[in-house]
């Protein structure tokens, strides 16, 4: 029975999960959610319990391995650029696709969310000021899980954001750079703690098929289709936008890169699949950092400081799509015409915010209303939206995962760390090869 089930790709394992899970949630009703959601609750606390130290180990790992402070900041330079660059995009796809669909023309009158509260909204200097840690031990103190106002369970980090982590790690492996062979026993000793972890994740990486039917039993279980029927039209609108970028956008960036879109596809679906049944970018980030190193070939000291980075500011869906969308829909329900110099601050903002989302759930609701205030539009419309968020969180989730994955292809590419023969062999197992599994 073992054998079998490992001779299955990883991918169709998670597909039968997302199927059976949705026939689960389809049978048992809300009683999904007391059955099946326990399961979907063990995988996110595994999640949980791996993800700072994966990231932990791997940067300090990765920034005493690379060559020097020069080339660290010379990737980071064309990594924040590439970042910028699909941002930028991204708000054209939401700002095109809010004004051929029309998502807020002609729908009837909308309630605020009886469970809608109004986000914080950090400053900037908020922002930058939360980057360094003030106790490195509380940042890497992993993640809770906590309920949202509407019952749903997600995944947030202790410290707010990977940041912080990224933050110290980076300054661990700078010291042992600095130090020289005065250290090398510590960081021969930090490599063997990153192969350890990359292990642990391995196994964690199993229960996947079982946490996605968990997670997605009790969403459909507990999930009214009278809850998304007022705002179906937004909800539409939002996933053909997130497709077009996935679909169109991103491959064309592939193909003039001289790569296979298929090849990339391929490897990145484990990531995508997770990114999509957990919504939650930080969930996603021991998949999707797999994913890069194994299927799709880039250097794993390089894919160790983008792909979390990237996990945490590097947001398509949630911190760009979605806002711009947001923007024109609220707008368009509003009957408010907007300037031009409004579309051009949606713009910025939007790309501004894709920037300052924490990849964790529920952070889109506070960049949208970053970029309704920047545009001045009402900002309690905002709580139209938040009934379907769960709905929406999805797509958007694995949308901001693909590019989380894609920058670091594009990247290691250019600067030569992408190895080709992995690239092309378009594996889908994230590394899981046991006997008899391709």
């Amino acid at each position: 029975m073992i054998d079998w089930w490992f001779r299955i790709k990883f991918w169709k394992r998670v597909a039968a999960g997302f199927v059976f899970g949705t026939l689960a949630g389809l049978a048992f009703g809300k009683n999904a959610e007391t059955w099946f959601g326990p399961i979907g609750d063990l995988y996110v606390t595994l999640i949980s319990m791996i993800a700072v130290p994966l990231v932990l180990f791997a940067v300090i790992n990765a920034v005493a391995s690379l060559s020097g402070q020069k080339s660290i900041m010379a990737l980071a330079g064309r990594t924040f650029l590439w970042f910028a660059i699909t941002a930028v995009l991204a708000v054209g796809v939401g700002l095109a696709f809010g004004w051929i669909i029309q998502p807020g023309s002609g729908v009837g009158a909308l309630n605020v969310a009886a469970d809608y509260k109004p986000k914080h909204v950090p400053s900037v200097l908020e922002m930058f000021l939360n980057l360094v840690p003030a106790n490195p031990f509380q940042a890497m103190a992993g993640a809770d899980k906590q309920v949202l106002a509407d019952g749903t369970k997600v995944l947030v980090p202790r410290s707010g954001t990977v940041l912080q982590v990224l933050f110290f790690a980076g300054l661990i492996g700078f010291a042992m750079v600095k130090l020289g062979e005065k250290v090398a026993g510590l960081r021969k000793l930090a490599g063997e703690a990153n192969e350890v972890m990359i292990q642990i994740t391995r196994y964690v990486i199993e229960f996947t098929p079982f946490g996605t039917f968990g997670l997605i039993a009790a969403l459909v279980g507990g999930y009214g289709f009278e809850q998304l029927r007022p705002l179906l039209q937004f909800v539409v609108a939002l996933y053909l936008a997130c497709a077009f970028h996935l679909v169109v956008v991103y491959p064309l960036l592939l193909l003039a890169h001289g790569l296979n879109p298929l090849k990339f596809y391929r490897g990145a679906l484990p990531g995508m699949q997770v990114g999509f049944v957990a919504a939650s970018s930080f969930a996603a980030l021991p998949v999707s950092l797999r994913c890069s190193i194994h299927n799709h070939g880039v250097d794993k000291d390089y894919a160790a400081f983008a792909v979390p980075l990237g996990a945490t500011i590097k947001m398509d869906g949630c911190g760009a799509i979605y806002p711009a969308l947001a923007a024109v829909f609220i707008s368009q329900y509003a009957g408010i015409d907007l300037t031009l110099p409004q579309y051009l601050t949606i713009a910025l903002a939007s790309v501004l915010g894709s920037f300052g989302t924490a990849g964790i759930p529920g952070t889109a609701v506070i960049m949208a209303t970053v970029v309704l205030s920047a545009a001045g539009l009402p900002l309690e419309a905002i709580g139209y939206l938040y009934a379907v968020d769960r709905i929406l969180d999805m797509m958007r989730t694995m949308t901001n995962v693909t590019g989380q994955m894609l920058v670091p292809v594009l990247v290691a590419r250019e600067a030569g760390l992408l190895d080709r023969e992995k690239y092309e062999a378009a594996s889908t197992n994230v590394g899981l090869e046991t006997e008899g599994v391709a």
